[in-house]
């Protein structure tokens, strides 16, 4: 079995619904611009309230992905 390495940035992805959808979004439009996502790991939760309501899930996540091979 190949070595792999990975980069990880950290995002934020909100949602108005839940926790799962600002995670969705984040991964979703993470993978607009960055290849080979394999994993995420929630970092932090948190949102918005509005006259005592939730209005925002925020969830902070971590995704790595692989890191390219230079070829030569």
């Amino acid at each position: 079995m190949e070595s792999s390495v990975y980069k990880i940035v950290e995002l934020v992805g909100t949602s108005p619904d839940s926790v799962e959808g600002a995670i969705g979004t984040a991964i979703q439009r993470a993978g607009l611009t960055l290849r080979n996502l394999q994993w995420f790991e929630v970092v932090q939760i948190r949102g918005r309230i509005d006259k005592g309501n939730v209005e925002t899930y925020q969830v902070t996540i971590k995704v790595g992905f692989t890191h390219d091979r230079e070829t030569e």
